[in-house]
């Protein structure tokens, strides 16, 4: 009897062996590294993928595409249909691979597509397995095929171009997870960074160049409603307490010049209060820069005189944050600063009440500063260059 089941065991598990049948060769798999989705019309919606092209790597060890004549490694690829569905459907046709996305990098948006309305295809990006939620959104000023046919001198295609801007932190790093996140969020906002098209150099072909991000633009609910400049978009970050990098100038009264501060750490945070049926936020900031520029006749190693750029620094970067605040709150109207979030965390019972009339509520809250800014290093240099000794402000 023991033999008989020990038999059927090791039958049964063999049953359960799944194997390779269904397995897929990488030689019939077409590998998706960016796609281009714009509205072409009221009826079509054209989707545009850079298909990676496996051969180049051999054939040009890893050049960058354009560059002294070596194959670009990616192709550019469109198809069209009804909704981004049948325009992968139509793309498909014309590729002899079956299309891979799991290796899509950046997905662009076209400008017409993102102000008619983004929600279908979000629901099919949400509901496809081999989408990947870590891919960088952005919206295109103009048409987002223009920029995914661009070759760029340095870098190897135009999604790892705009990949490699958003890791930089220097504006907005935005992914398809991050988009899907602010939608479904309370406010229903979104903020998205906006690529443009930086002009070839001269003697090299219109298409040798690259996008950059120049601009944010701002979703209520799955519509593009209207955009923020650059300025006013590290505003944002500083509000959200996602700001990474910054550099900041200011020009100094007492010492009649420029200062220039790096920022080396930052946090941010935001305080609600709902007091007598008034809606208030404090953002609070603490940030710690070093001094890499002194235009001014200040000798820094004086308190004084440091005491009093941490206060300039102060106003500044209030003053950044009300322009932001006047942009979005007042004019815009769009919670894309977490406000929402915060009140519906420390007050959960009055946001439950108030949640319908959120987008009356936002452009009337109340802000308030509280800023703290501190100067760790005045840098190697403690008095200004060029100047004598004697016109020098030690005091």
């Amino acid at each position: 009897m023991k033999k008989m089941l020990l038999f059927f065991f090791f039958f049964a598990n063999n049953l359960l062996l799944a194997g390779c049948w269904d397995r897929t060769e990488v030689n019939d798999v077409t590998l998706i590294t960016g796609v281009g989705i714009d509205k072409k019309n009221e009826n079509t919606i054209e989707l545009t993928a850079e298909v990676y092209i496996p051969k180049a790597l051999g054939a040009g060890g890893g050049s960058s595409g354009g560059s002294g004549g070596s194959p670009p490694e990616t192709i550019i690829r469109s198809g069209k249909g009804k909704t981004i569905a049948d325009a992968i459907s139509n793309l498909q046709e014309k590729i002899p691979r079956e299309v891979f996305w799991g290796h899509t990098k950046v997905i662009v948006i076209g400008e017409k597509l993102a102000k008619a309305g983004i929600r279908e295809p979000l629901d099919f990006l949400a509901r496809t397995p081999q989408t990947r939620l870590r891919s960088n959104v952005f919206v295109a000023k103009g048409k987002a095929k223009d920029i995914m046919a661009l070759l760029p001198p340095l870098e190897s295609s135009s999604s790892e171009v705009l990949r490699e801007i958003a890791a930089s932190k220097v504006l907005m790093d935005i992914t398809l997870k991050d988009v899907l996140q602010m939608l479904s969020g309370d406010a229903q906002a979104a903020a998205v960074p906006m690529v443009t098209i930086d002009p070839a150099a001269k003697g090299l072909e219109p298409l040798q160049t690259v996008s950059y991000i120049n601009q944010t633009a701002i979703f209520k609910r799955d519509k593009m409603i209207g955009q923020i400049s650059d300025k006013l978009t590290r505003g944002v970050l500083w509000t959200r307490n996602e700001i990474k990098q910054a550099t900041v100038t200011i020009k100094s009264k007492e010492g009649k010049g420029n200062v220039s501060y790096r920022l080396l750490r930052a946090n941010t945070e935001l305080i609600p209060e709902i007091k007598y049926g008034k809606w208030k936020m404090k953002v609070k900031v603490i940030t710690e820069d070093d001094i890499i520029l002194n235009g001014t006749d200040l000798d820094l190693t004086t308190p004084k005189f440091t005491q009093m750029l941490q206060k300039d620094l102060e106003k500044d970067l209030k003053y950044r944050i009300s322009q932001t605040l006047e942009k979005v709150q007042k004019e815009l109207k769009v919670d894309i600063l977490g406000f929402s979030e915060e009140f519906h965390r420390k007050y959960p019972q009055e946001w439950k009440k108030a949640k319908k009339d959120w987008d009356e509520i936002f452009p009337s809250v109340e802000v308030t500063f509280d800023m703290k800014a501190t100067v760790r290093r005045p840098g190697l240099s403690t008095t200004p260059q060029g100047l004598p000794e004697d016109e020098v402000k030690k005091k």
